[in-house]
Order: C-alpha cells, then structure tokens, then sequence
C-alpha cells in the first residue's frame, strides 16, 4: 500500500483529532487524555524471531526445519482492527534470521490464487499481494516496503518519511540481495478449480535495510518496527478469467486490506502503528522469551499525543500551538507506568518540538514531521 488511500485516511485522522484537540481543557480535566484517539493508541502486537545457524531454502515450499520450530504470527484483522469484520480469508507469517537475513514466510489461505503483474516496480497491489514494512531505527523515517504477488513480482520502495510529511517514494531504490519465492497450492490464473493457499518466503538482507555504510546486524534484545499488509479485491469470473468487481460507475471496488498489526486506519504509513519485532539470539524453542513493551515507547504515546493534536490545530489555524493547555494537556506532568515524566513543547508557527523525561532522565522528542529521537535534558 503507498498513497492510494493517503487522503482518506487524513480527512479520518484529523476528524477523530480535532474532536479531541479542540476540545476545552476543563472538560477534559480528569477523564483520559487520549479520549477520541484510542484507535491510535492499542498496543501493537509483537514477535520475537530466534536466531538461525541454518537458512532455509527460498523456495516458497516452508518445509525446512527452521520453520518448523519458528511460530506463527497472530492471524491478520483488518487494518482498522475490531472496527471491521474479520478478514474472509486467514493469513499468518513467521520470521527467523541469522548474521546476514531476516527470513519471512507467509501463509495466505486463497480459494482462487490470481496475479497478472510481472513487471519489477509495477504497482503490485493493484493485484492481491502480500506487503513488508520495516522501520529498523523505529523513529518512524527511512523506512523500507516490499510488496509481491502470487507471480513473485516484486515492488519495492524507500521512503525518508511518510506521506503525510510531504515525503514520497524513491521507486526506483531496489532491495540489492533480496530473495524471495512464492508457492501456489492450486492452480494460478484458473478459476476452473478452487485453490487452497499460496505462500510466499523472504530473505531480506541486513545490509539493503542499513542506512550508512557499516551494516547494521541485530543483536539480543534489537527491537525494529515491522508490519504486514494483505491486499485482497472482490473477483468476479467473466470470460473465464478473473475481473476485479466494479460499483455502479464502472470503477473497481475498494480493496480488502488485512494486517498483523491494526493501524486503526486505513494507512499503512503510521510507523508509529507497527509491531514490535524483537531479535533473540536463542534458537527457537530452547528458551520462552516473555515480551514486555519497553518504558521508552510509553513515553512515546504522550508524544504522538501531542504530534495528533498539534497536526489538527494547524489544521484549524494554519499555525502550531504553543501551549500544552491548548492542546488538552493541563499542564507538563504527565503519569507513565506509575512514574512522574515532565513534557515540553516548543512551537513556531511552522515548526514545533516535543519532549518527554522520565524519572532516569533519559528524553526523547518528536517533531513537525514525526521524527523520533533522544535530545540533550530538558531545561
């Protein structure tokens, strides 16, 4: 998924902010600050992926041992989550990885498996496709996309910030080293017969996900951001072969879009929404590694916070605000996990920059354009 659904999802988002923004500090005093926004605001799913002495074979076939031990994800929902119905047809994923590749297979359960795509860099969810979006540096910018379909072409993308940041995409950027396969249990293109699945397998290299010039290999407890998309449109058979459904004006029907983690939008492009992927260098099934959502990414809630609301002021008034009370924060203390953090906005009209610090002292902010990172000690 790129821009296609970028304003949609905006005119969604900002309506749900500003109810919230605007609203008056005393109404909210006492009642939750996030009130408004809790699609924004589940907790992300998360994986832990366990180191592998041995690669398995890119075939598409997932036999080989290491995904045998390897778990399953959680079965995809739809991208907004238990707003929507559950997906009509089950997808799952596992990860393993090793010095040089984190390794991805997938399962997409599929009555009738069809794909006519097979040029690189054509737009490849304009036929069912399986998506990967990774965020290594989880700061929510230079971030990679990977999309396929069931004829294994492949769509790749970089992307230096989001859209909603007035970013694009660097299209013609390739995965150097990617490897990748798809399988079909059935037969593709044939609407003669009902299929059962089709898989698709990944090994994406450590160094085509580096920004910089020394490759960047996980390590125990490394922890990226990561997502799964599913694209799925409604088939008709004419003429015997497949044609995407059409509405009363002739145009194709939305697609389906079914994800690991719910964004809570239709945007895949909310880094901040992606779950968790967690590097253990533990082989698989020797240790239980119990996950526990670290104290800095609370912290990070009441950033994005402020980042939603502060979107939706500008909105209004064509300027950033400079008050946290404006905002609906009563003032610049704030409670995470039982601990007093102090938050902090700077703000020009086209600029602003938020901070939190907990009681270690550590601080991180956000700014106009999303962008997450530690900063020196509030002052």
């Amino acid at each position: 998924m790129t821009i296609r659904y970028l304003t949609l999802c905006l005119v969604l988002l900002m309506g749900a902010v500003v109810k919230a923004a605007v609203a008056s500090p005393d109404k909210d005093k006492g009642k939750n600050l996030f009130a408004g926004l809790e699609h924004l605001f589940t907790e992300p799913r998360h994986y832990v992926t366990h180191f592998t002495s041995r690669a398995p074979s890119i075939d598409g076939r997932l036999e080989d041992d290491v995904w045998q031990q390897a778990a399953w994800t959680e079965l995809f929902t739809d991208i907004e989550g238990d707003k929507k119905p559950a997906p009509t047809f089950a997808t799952r994923v596992k990860m393993a990885w090793d010095n040089d590749y984190l390794y991805i297979a997938a399962e997409l359960k599929e009555p009738h498996v069809w794909a006519n795509l097979t040029e690189h860099d054509e737009v490849v969810y304009y036929d069912n496709d399986f998506e990967v979006f990774i965020d290594p540096d989880n700061d929510t910018h230079q971030y990679f996309e990977v999309e396929v379909n069931a004829l294994n072409t492949i769509f790749d993308l970089f992307l230096a910030k989001p859209y909603r940041n007035n970013s694009g995409a660097l299209i013609a950027w390739n995965m150097h080293g990617l490897k990748s396969a798809v399988q079909v249990q059935g037969t593709l293109n044939n609407p003669a017969d009902t299929d059962k699945s089709w898989a698709v397998e990944m090994a994406i290299p450590f160094r085509s996900v580096t920004v910089g010039n020394h490759t960047r290999v996980p390590d125990e407890g490394t922890l990226w951001r990561i997502n799964f998309s599913r694209v799925q449109w409604d088939v008709e058979v004419t003429d015997g072969k497949y044609k995407k459904r059409k509405d009363e004006n002739g145009k194709p029907l939305p697609e389906h879009n079914w994800v690991w983690s719910p964004q809570g939008v239709v945007n895949m492009h909310l880094p901040e929404r992606w779950g968790y992927l967690y590097f253990s260098r533990e082989p698989a099934g020797q240790q239980s590694i119990n996950f526990a959502m670290p104290y800095a990414e609370k912290q990070k809630q009441y950033l994005w916070l402020v980042y939603y609301r502060q979107q939706a002021y500008f909105g209004k008034h064509g300027r950033y605000s400079k008050s946290l009370k404006e905002l609906g924060l009563q003032h610049g203390e704030v409670e995470v996990a039982g601990q007093k953090n102090q938050l902090k906005l700077e703000a020009g009209t086209l600029q602003f920059m938020a901070a939190i610090q907990g009681p270690e002292g550590e601080v991180w902010g956000i700014n106009e354009n999303g962008f997450v990172h530690k900063i020196k000690g509030l002052q």
